[in-house]
């Protein structure tokens, strides 16, 4: 068994191989936790802040879909201190049980128990790559090492509504941090006991003994009716076993956080949810506050020069109102509202952008309007564009609209005059 020493030793593993389909076409080019966010971060920053912050030096990265601008944002952004032993590192595929690609989740991990062996900790910490929060593992892995559970799974609580959405998870009548039973998307939830509109949905976040990973993971290898998925199989199998233990996130207190941000979390697993995060960033009182110095979110906001705001007569002056500007922008003579400018991004006189997200080195030209859209690296607006004014016109024009209406031009798509 691992050690229960209240300070044990962690291995991060931060499980960041997703193709992210529902997000077509911004993973088209890329895989899914190296999607921008925010203007200046990838989706993977959020997951490795929150380990980092949390004093967990050592971080495996796992990999595989497309992962070579993740590979090379985590070289040259997540740099640790090699004298004092910590490390983030991308770790690929690397068939070492057999010539075939990881098969789920807990596969993947079964794939690279060398790294396990290698680190030899008491306690691992398995994150997935994909979802905007703040959140302090080390309250979680107290807890766990407290319980006794072969794992603990991050539970945040949902409408009962949305239960068919998620993983739920429901506990034991005689202990709320046990898991009775652990159900994928039911269409029958049963609510809280002190929240009986409510469901604890999982999170995606596990805190694992290393020996009873090891175990479940090795023995779900073998299994020929397995997924080889953590949650729909790894925690089952400890469920049954009465080992699996449930954190409640409401009980995480981060620290800088306030009311209004505080338990956050989105999963923003398609492109609606995707823009719907980054419209809760641009509002005064943001509900995800990215100006949170005591938890901060690192990345690598690269060589460019400060924003600038150019023009101031007649009609032509260039300011946005309610957004979030990123370094390298110019807006010359236009109008920006409601929206997240990446950088290197310039937009040019007379146009106007609203309500949308525009990734790195987006050039919209003059007198072009934009409204409601996700704007991928390199797309190039010509002069006089209507973009997100008339669905069938953009649908017309070969760009992706969903069912909401919101617009979404792939990286370096030609945008038709």
């Amino acid at each position: 068994m691992a050690s229960r020493s209240r300070n044990p030793k962690v291995l991060a593993v931060v499980l960041a191989g997703g193709e992210g389909k529902r997000l077509m076409p911004l993973t088209a080019d890329r895989a899914k936790p190296a999607v921008p966010f925010g203007g200046i971060y990838r989706l993977i920053d959020f997951a490795l802040s929150n380990v980092v912050n949390s004093g967990y030096l050592r971080v495996v990265v796992l990999t595989q879909y497309k992962s070579h601008s993740l590979d090379r944002h985590i070289s040259m952004t997540w740099r640790m201190s090699q004298m004092l032993g910590n490390y983030v590192a991308p770790v690929p595929a690397q068939q070492r049980v057999g010539k075939r690609w990881y098969l789920g989740s807990a596969d993947a991990i079964f794939q690279s128990l060398n790294l396990l062996y290698d680190e030899r900790p008491d306690v691992v910490v398995v994150v997935g790559a994909d979802h905007v929060y703040r959140m302090d593992f080390r309250q979680m892995v107290e807890q766990h090492v407290d319980s006794g559970c072969g794992v603990t799974v991050a539970a945040i609580r949902q409408p009962i509504a949305m239960a068919d959405q998620f993983g739920v998870i429901e506990v034991a009548q005689d202990d709320p941090h046990r898991i009775a039973r652990f159900r994928e998307k039911p269409t029958d939830p049963v609510g809280l006991a002190d929240a009986p509109d409510q469901v604890l949905a999982s999170m995606g976040n596990y805190v694992f003994d290393c020996d009873a990973l090891v175990d479940a993971v090795t023995r779900d290898s073998t299994r020929e009716d397995s997924r080889h998925d953590m949650g729909g199989d790894i925690v089952p199998d400890f469920v049954t076993r009465g080992q699996a233990g449930v954190y409640d996130f409401r009980d995480n207190d981060v620290p800088g956080s306030t009311d209004r941000d505080r338990n956050y979390w989105r999963d923003v697993g398609t492109l609606d949810s995707y823009y719907d995060a980054h419209m809760d960033l641009i509002s005064v009182l943001p509900v995800f506050n990215l100006y949170n110095y005591d938890w901060p979110i690192y990345t690598d906001t690269g060589f460019y020069p400060p924003a600038k705001f150019v023009h101031g007569w007649h009609g032509r002056i260039g300011h946005a109102v309610n957004s979030t500007v990123s370094p390298g922008v110019v807006v010359s003579g236009a109008m920006v509202e409601n929206s997240v400018l990446s950088p290197g991004t310039s937009v040019h006189s007379w146009s106007s952008v609203s309500d949308s997200v525009l990734l790195d080195h987006v050039r919209v030209g003059r007198h072009a309007v934009v409204r409601r859209a996700i704007i991928d690296k390199n797309v190039v607006i010509p002069e006089n564009a209507r973009i997100g004014l008339d669905p069938a016109e953009d649908r017309a024009n070969g760009l992706t609209v969903t069912d909401s209406g919101l617009v979404v031009i792939g990286k370096g798509q030609v945008v038709p005059g």
